[in-house]
């Protein structure tokens, strides 16, 4: 049986004549961190002072003894490698194994018999992106780094939210692996379900050595109690596997996840004689075995045309969906150091937070598969972008090759998981062609569209036809239409943001909005962390370091003045006020979308994490921390959902309902002077369908008078609350804001665990606990809430360093009067 043998103790990395200790799985930064020789580039400016690590060549080396890799029982010693950062030379007592150039490939030398000092000696990714760039020609990007040279994590080199930390490393596990006669080199389980019959073809390649080349070996697979076999002459195999009424997987908020044991083995069936009565054992030696957890269900992408233009809908189990999605990038920039139990708590609060859909973001890593194994579990379905992101990619070799090895690789990892609902070719080079400037700069030179339109989809056609394949994002489906349209398939929103005021969102429809979001800086505790003995302000030093959009404070000040009067000399009030336009932006978007299903099916908010601590698109910050934002996502992403919307003809309430069953709801709609009267009052008997969005115009005696600056409309149905304002707030008549705050100790709940209970005298809008101000462990259940007068509201604190009154008070912040 096969064997294998971790090797993560015993490596160096040598440093200026020294040897020092490296951590395996790892990468030059962590350790040079871990052995003092560089500080924390996360905090303040040292970013710029470890940026030669990143242009040194690196070797890692530790001794292979004989008995390492003897036959022991084997004929054959493999050494294995999950990651290599990047470009590296394998050498093994002097000997070259061989030679690698991208990073998300696995690799694999037999060293059989061999033994001595291994040696693993990585390039400056930096001198290698050169050399290709000199054969292969330059090619137009979005930033001054050649990310496009390298297949390599493109975001390591710097992205508008992230630093340029450019790593080298063993980044993923390596091993021996000691196998006879045969192995199981790729196993593709192709999950189906038909007329209630669950069906898995396993289609199974298979290694040899060159004594097992003519042996007789078996395959064996079984899941759900259900097994097969056949009998294999040479290196190909296709067992299949039936399974009747299995339970289906569904996505979250749609029905269960439940997981099925799927299990593969190579036997060794030359000499299976049984002794007793001469005939042939059904057994055999088993050789190797491969073990998955698949799940059955269908997944379809629809993308018929109709009198809207071309939709973008997910179907699931036959039953379209409105997919509530978030784009993720790698957790750290040293992706490294991100631990299974880190992938549970970020996809942990994606799912609590009702999102249902996770796009792995094209210039980051395809990432472990501790992450893929939550997502099914926790029923997030993923889309998957291959690995091309803002720039033109040159098509000829060295790339090409390595494009499409890399692609092999990773649809056959990957395929299993039953979370997995979308290969995507790219992130915005096809609109980049036609929008950034590019054609006439390519002059005719290749730029990817041959991966986007040709290679990539013929893999996956090849390898897993059992998903659906878009060419990038966005991306129209032709070029018959501007890759951008809205009205034709994917759509990326960034005028609102870069230039508009996020009211603009309601200006149009797009069939699937993939990327849209607005910035802000994170958690205080989190800047205090990474910004030490700086007096914060949104133009210090260490702020404007951990700015890294073009012109990211002039947008987040212009933001704020759309809305209210700009703080001067008040980081605290410019902090708060910057992360609630942040948290209105994004809830904006969604709730004017999710009002027009199912013409639009779906949007994907830039983004739920980062990989270090910056102002940013993220909800959640780069030290783990929720932004207000997190919270308005799990308001605006429920199943249920009440908002009001502006129409050309006077407000509408949308009562928006995405679970499966109808909701007869009675909704309380109330026209409002700001001092609290109410002018009028209506309740509202309406039902929205499964699945479904009920529409209502306001009826004009509750229309609130813009004219008077004074007035506004509340709906309420259940435990839920729309707001609607017809003037800006700047433009509002707020009263001075007055509440009361009780504080008292959570029965049971551990130390630190708050009660605090706000009980509002006047109108409070947007009243937002910072827990963070009370501890840096501190967590809150809630996010912002307006009250009325004599309305209370209930927080929950967890983890607080200080329980006063006094500081809970100074850490709760709403709107005030201009």
């Amino acid at each position: 049986m096969k064997e294998a043998v971790q090797l993560t103790e015993g490596w160096s990395l040598q440093h200026d004549g020294k040897a020092l200790r490296a951590q395996v799985p790892g990468c030059v930064h962590t350790d040079l961190l871990a052995a003092g020789v560089i500080d924390d580039p996360f905090l303040g400016l040292n970013e710029n002072e470890v940026a030669w690590v990143g242009r040194r060549a690196w070797t890692y080396h530790r001794p292979l003894a004989a008995e390492d890799t003897a036959a022991d029982g084997h004929e054959r010693t493999d050494l294995v490698f999950d990651g290599l950062d990047t470009a590296a030379t394998i050498t093994l007592d002097g000997r070259e194994l061989g030679r690698t150039r991208n990073m998300h490939r696995r690799y694999r030398f037999d060293v059989t018999g061999r033994h001595g000092d291994l040696r693993v000696e990585f390039a400056s990714a930096y001198d290698e992106a050169e050399s290709v760039r000199r054969l292969t020609g330059d090619r137009p990007n979005v930033y001054p780094e050649p990310f496009q040279y390298i297949r390599k994590m493109a975001c390591g080199f710097g992205w508008d939210w992230g630093p340029t930390l450019v790593t080298a490393g063993i980044w993923r596990p390596v091993r021996l692996e000691r196998w006879s006669t045969a192995r199981l080199e790729r196993v593709r389980p192709l999950v189906t379900v038909t007329d209630g019959t669950g069906r898995v073809e396993v289609r199974v390649d298979i290694e040899r050595t060159g004594r097992g080349a003519g042996r007789r070996l078996a395959l064996d697979a079984t899941v759900a109690g259900v097994t097969a076999r056949t009998e294999v002459d040479g290196t190909e195999a296709v067992l299949t596997l039936e399974v009747p009424e299995p339970e289906l997987w569904w996505p979250r908020g749609h029905g269960a996840q439940p997981l099925y044991d799927l299990q593969v083995s190579l036997l060794d069936t030359t000499d299976g004689i049984d002794s007793t009565d001469g005939t042939r054992d059904t057994g055999g030696r088993p050789l190797d075995s491969w073990r998955r957890r698949i799940g059955f269900r269908t997944v379809a992408l629809d993308r018929s045309a109709d009198e809207e233009g071309t939709g973008f809908t997910f179907v699931v189990n036959g039953v379209r969906i409105f997919a509530r999605g978030v784009n993720w990038i790698p957790d750290d920039v040293f992706p490294s150091r991100v631990t299974p139990e880190r992938y549970r708590t970020r996809l942990t609060q994606a799912a609590d937070a009702n999102i249902d859909l996770v796009r792995i973001w094209g210039g980051g890593i395809y990432e472990d598969d501790a992450f893929y194994d939550t997502c099914d579990e926790l029923g997030l379905m993923v889309w998957q972008d291959f690995l091309f992101a803002c720039a033109a990619y040159p098509e000829e070799q060295p790339l090409r090759g390595e494009v499409e090895a890399e692609a092999r690789d990773n649809v056959v990892r990957l395929m299993p998981h039953p979370s997995l609902v979308l290969w995507n070719g790219n992130n915005e080079n096809l609109w980049g062609f036609r929008d950034w400037d590019w054609e006439p700069e390519l002059a005719g030179d290749s730029w990817g569209e041959g991966y986007y339109l040709g290679l990539l989809p013929r893999v996956v056609a090849e390898l897993d036809p059992t998903r659906p394949y878009a060419a990038g994002s966005p991306w129209s489906g032709s070029w018959d239409h501007h890759p951008n349209d809205p009205a034709h398939g994917t759509h990326h929103s960034w005028e609102v943001w870069n230039r508009q005021d996020y009211a603009e969102y309601r200006a149009s429809v797009p069939r699937f909005v993939a990327e849209f979001g607005w910035q802000a800086p994170p958690a205080l505790a989190t800047l205090r962390r990474a910004l030490p003995g700086e007096r914060l302000a949104p133009d210090s030093p260490g702020m404007l370091h951990h700015q890294k959009a073009e012109d990211g404070n002039g947008k987040l000040d212009r933001g704020v003045a759309r809305h209210f009067p700009l703080p001067e000399d008040d980081f605290d009030r410019w902090h708060y006020l910057t992360q609630l336009v942040q948290a209105r932006a994004v809830a904006a978007g969604i709730e004017h979308w999710r009002a027009h299903w199912p013409v639009c099916a779906g949007t994907v908010v830039w983004q739920l994490n980062d990989c270090w601590p910056v102002s940013s698109w993220a909800a959640i910050d780069g030290d783990g921390r929720r932004k207000p934002l997190y919270h308005e996502l799990r308001r605006v992403y429920a199943d249920r959902l009440l908002t009001v919307q502006p129409g050309p003809d006077g407000p509408v309430l949308a009562v928006i309902n995405q679970a499966a069953e109808p909701w007869p709801v009675a909704v309380t709609l109330r026209r409002l002077h700001a001092d609290g009267t109410v002018l009028a009052r209506q309740v509202l008997d309406l039902s929205a369908g499964p699945r479904a969005v009920h529409r209502q115009p306001v009826a004009p005696e509750l229309v609130p008078d813009a004219a008077s600056a004074k007035e506004f409309l509340i709906a309420d149905a259940e435990e839920l609350r729309a707001v609607y304002f017809p003037v800006t707030d700047k433009d509002f008549a707020y009263p001075a804001p007055e509440y009361d705050v009780t504080v008292s100790s959570s029965l049971g709940a551990g130390a630190g665990s708050l009660d605090v209970v706000v009980t509002a005298r006047t109108l409070v809008r947007d009243l937002l606990l910072q827990p963070d101000r009370l501890g840096p462990a501190a967590v809150c259940d809630t996010g912002l809430r307006t009250l009325l007068p004599g309305e209370q509201v209930r927080l929950t604190v967890r983890g607080a360093a200080e329980t006063g009154a006094n500081a809970v008070r100074a850490a709760l912040f709403c709107v005030a009067p201009a």
